[in-house]
């Protein structure tokens, strides 16, 4: 029985095999047919063409305001705080005497300060409304001061938050730092540049003055004395010429008058000591016995007595002891 039902099976499956190629040769022929009859012009608008047909909107206003009374309730304004209004005026371009507030056809949708002006304008006016609604139904409009809210994050998270803060803060210090030193590295290395460029050109005109001089073109070496010359024009710059003017208008220190008073001031002398012809040829104060060391005999004695003895005479002392 069971290979009797699966023979029966693949008979029908032969079979829908074979309808499927025979449905495929007719649509294959019923195509060219319809090209022919296309061809021929026996075809009409609407028979194997899709149209669009234009969508029908259903304004259905009485089921709209069935809906709108089911969501309706009666409730007092305290549940609802609803609130509809005009825009406020604008008391200021009033008081200026300006364009009146705008109204609400008047409203730019594609401006967006117009639109925005327009809805603040509005706010306020509902604010101004309200305010006194709430205060006559008990409502407080303002947080007492001892008003203690809950933080919507934990103490955790605003730990976490501070932490990347600080993070961020130190990050941006050390930026600017950076930044700042990188600023400086850039001005030295153009100063350095400048000196180096400055020796350059220096050493450029000391060479061709060189070269001037060795051709015979100058007979001057005022550029030997330029780098001495600079010296001195630095050292002595306007402010210590201006020192120089005040320390002259004051005159010497204390201590330089003192030195003054006791070893004199330098300078040309009296000349007392200065050989002349006279004193040259006078001989009269001259002694023979003082120049050849002649004198008494106390001063013979005197000589002997410091006199050291010799060599031999110190080795007999010796051998006596």
């Amino acid at each position: 029985m069971i290979i009797e039902s699966r023979s029966m099976d693949s008979a029908e499956e032969e079979e829908s095999l074979l309808g499927q190629e025979s449905e495929d040769e007719n649509s294959e022929l019923s195509d060219d047919a319809l090209q022919e009859a296309f061809a021929k012009g026996l075809l009409k608008p609407g028979m194997n063409v899709l149209v669009n047909k234009p969508k029908q909107f259903v304004n259905n206003v009485e089921g709209l305001k069935q809906c709108l009374a089911g969501f309706r309730k009666d409730l007092p304004w305290v549940e609802r705080l609803d609130m509809t209004n005009l825009p406020a005026e604008d008391v200021i371009a009033k008081a200026e005497g300006k364009a009146p507030s705008v109204k609400p056809g008047d409203v730019k949708a594609e401006d967006d300060f117009h639109r925005e002006m327009f809805f603040y304008r509005q706010a306020q006016a509902t604010v101004l409304d309200a305010l006194p609604l709430l205060s006559k139904h008990g409502i407080a409009t303002k947080r007492p001061d001892d008003y203690f809210a809950e933080m919507a994050k934990s103490d955790q998270q605003m730990q976490k938050i501070r932490k990347k803060l600080i993070s961020k803060t130190l990050m941006l210090e050390k930026s600017e730092k950076a930044k700042k030193i990188r600023d400086q590295r850039k001005f030295g290395k153009k100063v350095q540049v400048e000196v180096i460029q400055k020796r350059q050109k220096e050493k450029k005109a000391m060479m061709t003055a060189v070269k001037k001089y060795q051709k015979g073109m100058t007979d001057k070496l005022d550029f030997l004395d330029g780098d001495q010359k600079k010296g001195k024009d630095s050292s002595q710059g306007p402010n210590k010429a201006a020192a120089n003017k005040t320390a002259a208008k004051k005159g010497p220190n204390s201590k330089r008058k003192y030195k003054d008073n006791r070893f004199g001031f330098g300078g040309k002398k009296s000349g007392k000591k200065w050989n002349t012809k006279e004193s040259h040829n006078d001989v009269s104060s001259f002694r023979a016995r003082v120049a050849n060391a002649k004198g008494s005999k106390g001063g013979k004695k005197a000589g002997n007595q410091n006199k050291r003895p010799g060599k031999s005479v110190r080795k007999k002392i010796k051998s006596r002891s």
